[in-house]
């Protein structure tokens, strides 16, 4: 009620006046506020104050300001049938597509007051995103978060190898050699030219060509089509591709942990029965899909994966780091000094 007050009035002597409070008592209120929420709140404007970002934000989510603040503090039954709420998502382009068109259609079957906005997601300040209230919902690359980020494990996205139908590797299968020898595209959000890919080639003593990156996916099909480079990337980004025939797509030559894909919200929203209500049907949503997109996969996907090769060069690898360690340069002798 009173951070109601103070960003309704924008004065603390107002907010007080309106609460019928003293000045102190509004001031101590805030600066207990502060310190549980872990902002600032407002900041001298002259003789004004002006709420920071994360105080706008927050109250954006107010669209009742007292009523919705009551149901933050002790929410009340969520009916998604009556409900006029807002969710923000923080979520990248290809779970945007993935989600968007079954969640819209459960809105407007069970809760057709309920709004949902995209956020743009860069999978690097998701918790940002969160702690600054800026979403209720962040789709991402699970990282181990703080204390104040709760998440829940979603899918472990599967690494493919794509290239054009017309490309000379294009064959029943993707040998290890061929595919280190090959011109490669790397996908790098943050202009790293080193993969996970390429961890797993090193440990087995391979490197392979980085020819090109780019930063985002957008642009890995039409350069696949038109080019002789091959790509290693997450199924689900190039599936349309992939299913359309547009790309062919192989099993890597060696295995790649996946990044596991989670969804992240914030502690003080764990008993929120409108975030509790969404979080199920996107979960869900997701699940299905994935299984759907990994049976289709299947039935195109062309081998590549030899652990017998992997197992040889692993082997080889120890055999060079132990013929290595038992290397001993010999000790020059000492020359005795005549006096």
């Amino acid at each position: 009620m009173i951070f109601d007050a103070i960003m309704t009035e924008g004065a603390i002597t107002r907010a007080a006046d309106r609460l019928a409070m003293t000045q102190p008592a509004v001031s101590n209120a805030l600066s207990r506020m502060r310190t549980a929420w872990g902002d600032e709140l407002f900041v001298k404007d002259g003789r004004g104050i002006q709420p920071t970002t994360f105080a706008r934000n927050l109250w954006g989510q107010i669209q009742h300001p007292l009523s919705e603040l009551e149901n933050a503090v002790n929410p009340a039954i969520f009916e998604p049938g009556t409900s006029r709420r807002t969710f923000r998502i923080a979520a990248t382009d290809t779970l945007v597509n993935m989600v968007w068109g079954p969640l819209r259609q459960i809105i407007e079957r069970e809760a057709p007051g309920i709004n949902i906005h995209a956020i743009p997601n860069s999978n690097l300040d998701c918790e940002k995103i969160l702690k600054d209230a800026e979403a209720e919902l962040a789709i991402t690359k699970f990282v181990q978060p703080s204390s104040v980020i709760r998440n829940e494990h979603l899918i472990d996205p599967q690494y493919v190898v794509v290239m054009r139908p017309g490309h000379p590797l294009a064959n029943e299968r993707l040998t290890l050699e061929d595919f280190v020898k090959a011109d490669h595209l790397l996908v790098s959000i943050t202009g790293d030219i080193n993969g996970p890919t390429d961890q797993v080639l090193n440990n087995l003593g391979l490197r392979r060509r980085i020819a090109m990156t780019v930063n985002d996916f957008y642009n890995v099909p039409p350069l696949l089509e038109q080019s002789d480079l091959i790509c290693v990337a997450p199924s689900l980004v190039v599936e349309d591709d992939i299913f359309s025939g547009r790309l062919a797509v192989f099993e890597t030559p060696v295995e790649i942990q996946p990044t596991p894909l989670a969804i992240l919200w914030h502690k003080r929203q764990d008993i929120d029965q409108g975030l509790q209500w969404l979080r199920k049907h996107v979960v869900r949503i997701i699940l299905e899909r994935c299984a759907q997109h990994e049976a289709r996969l299947a039935q195109c996907c062309r081998k590549g994966y030899c652990p017998e090769t992997v197992k040889s060069m692993k082997a080889k690898q120890v055999s060079k780091q132990c013929e290595s360690n038992l290397t001993v340069t010999p000790k020059p002798v000492p020359t005795a000094k005549i006096n």
